[in-house]
């Protein structure tokens, strides 16, 4: 994955970052027993998507032609040595 630039966009460090945020906020609050705090946590991951998906519908994602698979050319095999005529 290193070679395809996978989540290296304002879009994708945004919503990760704010998710990652919501996380640690309910992670505390259930250690804490306050199911009301865990859910506000709970809240702000799913901000974290919805700010990342309105980052990438900016244009601050991806590029659609980038998430196509790359093409290659088939690969060629032989017949082992002793099939070989």
């Amino acid at each position: 994955m290193a070679g395809s630039s996978h989540g290296h966009t304002p879009a994708a460090w945004t919503g990760v970052t704010i998710a990652f945020i919501g996380f640690c906020v309910a992670g505390a609050f259930m250690v804490m027993a306050q199911p009301l705090g865990f859910w506000a946590g709970m809240v702000i991951v799913v901000l974290g998507g919805v700010v990342g998906g309105i980052m990438r519908a900016m244009g601050l994602g991806m590029p659609k032609e980038a998430h196509a698979a790359p093409r290659t050319a088939p690969v060629a095999t032989r017949e082992p040595a002793g099939v070989e005529g």
